[in-house]
């Protein structure tokens, strides 16, 4: 039992894997491995920006503001999160981008954990949101 049962920290165990908690990248056996679904907890300095859009997502995201101001921007849109709780959802295609108004934090739900989609290293410095 105790091998199937992981307890953690999201914002530690969040910076050992570019925010990532849960997925398909994490090592077969771990509870926290799954192509059904990725969990993120990301940590937005103030004025931080998506280096770039992104463009053919094939996964529907829920995006949730923890703390924080954060805009989502879709084509001819823009979203607000400014409230803890507020929350988007978008479906796959739905090309997009982001930006932290203020330091915030943000917990994502992609969904299916897709193997082999993943963001270059260094689009991942520059988009710690992946």
């Amino acid at each position: 039992m105790e091998d199937s049962v992981y307890v953690g920290r999201a914002g530690r165990d969040a910076a050992l894997d570019r925010g990532w908690l849960l997925g398909h990248f994490k090592a077969p056996g771990d509870p926290r491995h799954s192509d059904a679904v990725e969990i993120k907890w990301g940590v937005h300095p103030r004025g931080e920006r998506r280096a770039r859009w992104v463009t053919g997502e094939v996964r529907t995201a829920l995006l949730v503001l923890v703390s924080g101001r954060f805009r989502m921007e879709f084509p001819g849109r823009e979203v607000l999160l400014a409230e803890q709780g507020d929350y988007v959802v978008w479906g796959r295609g739905v090309d997009h981008s982001w930006v932290a108004e203020e330091d915030s934090v943000v917990l994502t739900v992609r969904w299916p954990s897709v193997t082999g989609y993943v963001a270059t290293a260094e689009a991942e410095r520059a988009d710690p949101h992946g």
